[in-house]
């Protein structure tokens, strides 16, 4: 049936090539014109990024930021939103579908008809084989996002822990190589299970329909107390196991929820830019690394250096560290500096993770 699609407030012509809302028409070039005829003629299908390409750009050779750049226009004209999606719903590595409910309506009918028609428009019900793949898309963004994490926690780890094992372990005598190894290690196992649980916690959002991008920020802190828990748990049994006690000072779910929620709120004001998401995330992860020690938490140097004055007898010693910042020992200002590039240093390496995982799942909001 020849004629014009109707949705919400809009009115989409596809033979006279108008899109008008109230009425009122709204510029769209020609390509991004075709590419929303294409997502509303296939109401609650998925449009693959391949046909895009083949159908609106009709073979020509464009990259993926293309039709990124295109489906924002698209979702500017239409007032809509990435992260609450009204119109256009985003399908991670697949594509993109027009979620609101559509009526075709024969164009020379009067303005008035056409409106009512299209609001008596049942809503639309996705059929199991749509919502099947939503389930594994929110899966595969989930999953992706937790290894994302882990391997930008992990990076972040292991440079900590060369840069303390450097400082506290390489000027000893004795063993300082294989002293220096020990620390990065450990410090790099914390970081990929503190950037794991984050990465984890932010993924989760993809399971909540018409996510808010508040979400991101709750998801992350959530991922960071449960890990900063276990991470506090498993250390000082192991620690107990091992040497017959344990510092009374570690890192665990406080620092964690801190960092976490630091890093959800990073990408969530970066609306997917990826140089203002690393920026954010290194200045308020930072800054919530040196509350942290300045409320008497401890992130890794603090916890080293706790674990130093339990075991008087190990070679790590951190006071060289402190003479840097003007203090004798490794005291409270040294932990709060440490504690500040620490946490700017994780949140950077994570952020950076989880939005080039974004990016590549094809996730823009």
């Amino acid at each position: 049936m020849a004629g014009a699609y109707c949705f919400d407030r809009f009115e989409l012509d596809p033979t006279d090539r108008r899109l008008t809302a109230d009425g009122q028409a709204i510029e769209l070039s020609g390509r991004y014109l075709d590419a929303l005829i294409l997502l509303v003629a296939e109401e609650g299908r998925l449009v693959s990024k391949a046909r895009f390409l083949d159908e609106v750009w009709k073979g020509v050779p464009v990259t993926d930021e293309a039709l990124t750049q295109c489906i924002r226009s698209l979702r500017k004209a239409l007032g809509d939103e990435a992260g609450r999606p009204r119109f256009i719903e985003t399908a991670p590595r697949y594509g993109y579908r027009f979620i609101t409910p559509v009526t075709r309506v024969e164009a020379n009918l009067p303005v008035g008809l056409r409106r009512s028609i299209a609001q008596h428009q049942h809503s639309f019900e996705p059929g199991p084989r749509a919502a099947s793949l939503k389930r594994r898309e929110a899966l595969e963004r989930f999953v992706g996002q937790g290894r994302a994490g882990l391997l930008g926690g992990g990076a972040a780890g292991l440079i900590g822990g060369l840069a303390y094992g450097f400082a506290g372990v390489a000027g000893s005598a004795g063993g300082a190589m294989s002293g220096l190894l020990v620390v990065a290690v450990l410090t790099a196992v914390i970081g990929m299970m503190g950037g794991a649980g984050v990465g984890f916690g932010v993924g989760s959002t993809a399971f909540i329909s018409r996510q808010a991008k508040a979400w991101l920020v709750i998801g992350g802190a959530f991922g960071g107390i449960v890990v900063g828990a276990v991470v506090r748990l498993v250390g000082l049994d192991a620690l107990s196991l091992l040497f017959g006690a344990a510092p009374d000072a570690m890192t665990g779910a406080g620092e964690g929820l801190l960092l976490g929620a630091g890093i959800g709120c990073a990408i969530w004001l970066a609306h997917g830019r990826q140089r203002v998401a690393i920026l954010s995330g290194a200045a308020l992860t930072g800054m919530a690394g040196s509350v942290a020690s300045m409320l008497g938490g401890h992130l890794m140097g603090g916890s080293l250096a706790a674990l130093a004055e339990q075991f008087p007898q190990a070679r790590l010693r951190l006071d060289d560290l402190g003479s840097v910042f003007g203090e004798e020992t490794f005291g409270p200002v040294s932990q709060a500096a440490t504690a500040g590039m620490e946490g700017a240093l994780f949140g950077a390496a994570v952020v950076l993770a989880l939005t080039l995982e974004r990016r590549r799942s094809g996730d823009c909001r």
